[in-house]
């Protein structure tokens, strides 16, 4: 798995904002040779964040995710702050789905203390993650494993999520469109999260910012399905305009996350 250097993660962001980075510009732009972005970008490349051109790279198809593993790679104090801000909203004697997501995972690290929880999740590494806290309930739903990332997904697993209501869903999405609308790659796992959506009393989103610069083809709903959404940074300017969106809680995850 690809570790992300600082310089790394800053040509990442740099792909996002204008979409592709060239070698040359880079080189100048971190006083470094040519030679040492050449690497950088070849390192991204093999990890799945950006795909190669001659003299450049360009973000990844908007049809396809990142691999998981570099998706982990992305933000990550970002997303461990997320994850304590979100689980500091959960009391305990609680029930909560969590869904697939390398930020959800980071919120059932944080919930590894918590006392009487019922967690209900379709992902392998939340319930690896919870396994031997004595006072979580971990609720695995069935269905098809996927190898790539352990989330379960397919009707079996539509169903078995059919059959509860809790307090809180805590999901994730792979894009936040600048219309409001949450977006992921697999239409199987959307629809599990619409079923988690559904049965769920209070609806938390966590999506670090750099969600608001992707795009995905699949809908699995609009931010004002959300009570809540978990953060690293306010609302992009036409989101936080929305009139739809006025009754959204935006909780911000900011400073340094714990270790």
């Amino acid at each position: 798995m690809l570790a992300l250097s600082p310089r790394q993660t800053d040509i990442v962001q740099i792909a996002r904002n204008s979409g592709r980075v060239d070698v040359d510009s880079l080189a100048v732009r971190f006083q470094v040779t040519p030679q040492t972005i050449r690497k950088d970008l070849n390192d991204l490349c093999e990890a799945g964040v950006l795909q190669r051109f001659h003299g450049g790279a360009m973000l990844m198809s908007g049809v396809t995710n990142l691999a998981y593993e570099a998706r982990r790679t992305l933000a990550p104090q970002a997303k461990r702050a997320i994850g304590q801000r979100t689980a500091a909203m959960i009391p305990p004697h609680c029930s909560l789905f969590i869904n697939i997501g390398t930020t959800t995972e980071q919120v059932a690290m944080a919930l590894r203390h918590h006392q009487g929880l019922m967690v209900i999740t379709n992902n392998i590494n939340v319930a690896h993650i919870l396994q031997g806290c004595p006072n979580i309930e971990v609720v695995v739903a069935g269905g098809v494993m996927r190898h790539s990332d352990g989330g379960i997904v397919g009707e079996a697993a539509v169903d078995f999520i059919r059959r509860f209501k809790v307090d809180f869903g805590v999901i994730g999405a792979s894009a936040i469109d600048p219309d409001g609308s949450l977006l992921d790659f697999d239409f199987r796992e959307v629809s599990v999260a619409k079923a988690i959506m559904a049965g769920s009393r209070r609806r938390i989103l966590v999506a670090d910012s750099m969600k608001f610069s992707r795009s995905a083809p699949v809908r699995i709903g609009h931010l004002s399905d959300i009570d809540v959404v978990v953060t690293d940074s306010p609302l992009p300017p036409e989101l936080a305009g929305l009139s739809a969106l006025e009754h959204l809680e935006v909780a911000l995850a900011t400073g340094q996350a714990e270790s």
